[in-house]
């Protein structure tokens, strides 16, 4: 094919291309404001902001947190249902403003969800996070599809959360380990700084400190390029967990985060469980393949997560992660005074 040329046959200089425009650096994952510890005739609010609640789950879970001390209440549509899709508890508009309501409220000191499911990224853009931060820090509790909250209080409101057994679910009303290991670090902080399980093991060596964040791998995942996503998980000590996501499926969560950048200058990594997600060893090589290569510690089976078992963990409060005796050591306390 012939060079271009114009109207009198010379030879067109070649095009000026603009200069790519600098990357702004992405700050560190930073620590985050803490709520305060929660005590003896605590008012709490519960809520639904994904799936329906089986009503026996949850009556099982509000007695034992009575018997914790605390008065929970249960919020108008969190025993709803949505009109057309089962899969949500109630209506997008209406799950948000219970969660709005219950953090703006102060006479509740908390804020536990009932469960996971599916539906916490259909409403999250619904609720006042302008009112949310005005109304300032404030227990909140949960896992698996509450990761897109988690995330949200990070980055919108700058609020710690805890990543932990609902009182919905199984590895709260059938675990007394992990369901006493929540109300230590709701009413003594001090006492749950160094977690780990009996699983914990080694992946990658090494020591690395930074603040935590993280939750369910497809949640993060699917976070990305909406509005208000973290820019990067750079300097973070992340968590990651996920449950029946079968082996490719895991490889493509992963890599997604990985080719995103999403990774890049992360200090450290914590797996937790991988319920119904195929045979581990399959599964560490995979963890070896993806993570391996980013130079940082990883521990593995560190007992977060979906599993009969569920260790909890605070976000957005630096910790220390050492691969090596496979442990993750909160420096701060998940809750001030």
């Amino acid at each position: 094919m012939t060079d271009a040329m114009d109207v009198v046959g010379a030879r067109q200089p070649a095009p000026v291309l603009a200069a790519a425009p600098a990357v702004a650096a992405v700050a560190a994952v930073a620590p985050l404001a803490r709520a305060r510890r929660l005590r003896a005739g605590d008012r709490v609010a519960v809520v639904a902001p994904s799936g329906p609640v089986p009503a026996e789950a949850l009556d099982r879970g509000l007695h034992l947190m009575r018997d914790w001390g605390l008065d929970p209440v249960v919020l108008p549509h969190v025993l709803g249902a949505h009109p057309r899709f089962g899969y949500l508890a109630a209506g997008d508009e209406e799950r948000a403003r219970d969660l709005t309501a219950a953090w703006c409220d102060p006479s509740y000191a908390a804020v536990f969800c009932a469960r996971g499911g599916y539906g916490a990224q259909r409403m999250v853009d619904l609720v006042d996070w302008a009112a949310i931060r005005a109304a300032g820090p404030k227990v909140f509790v949960g896992f698996s599809d509450v990761t897109a909250l988690h995330e949200a209080f990070a980055v919108r409101a700058g609020f710690s959360t805890l990543h932990a057994p609902m009182p919905g679910t199984a590895n709260f009303t059938a675990d007394r380990a992990s369901r006493e290991a929540l109300r230590a670090t709701l009413f003594a902080p001090e006492t749950q700084l160094t977690l780990g399980a009996p699983t914990a093991r080694t992946l990658v060596p090494g020591v690395a400190r930074g603040v935590t964040l993280g939750g369910c791998a497809s949640l993060l995942a699917a976070d990305l390029g909406t509005p208000h996503a973290r820019p990067s998980a750079r300097g973070g000590l992340l968590l990651l967990e996920d449950v029946e996501e079968e082996g490719y499926r895991l490889d493509r969560i992963l890599t997604q985060l990985l080719r995103s950048g999403w990774l890049d200058g992360v200090a450290g990594v914590a797996l937790g469980s991988w319920s119904a997600c195929g045979p581990y060893p399959a599964l560490r090589e995979l963890f070896l393949d993806r993570l391996g290569d980013l130079g940082v510690p990883v521990v593995e089976e560190l007992g977060f997560g979906h599993g009969a078992s569920n260790v909890t963990v605070p976000l957005g409060v630096r910790a220390c992660l050492n691969a090596n005796d496979a442990t993750l050591t909160v420096e701060t306390p998940a809750l001030g005074p």
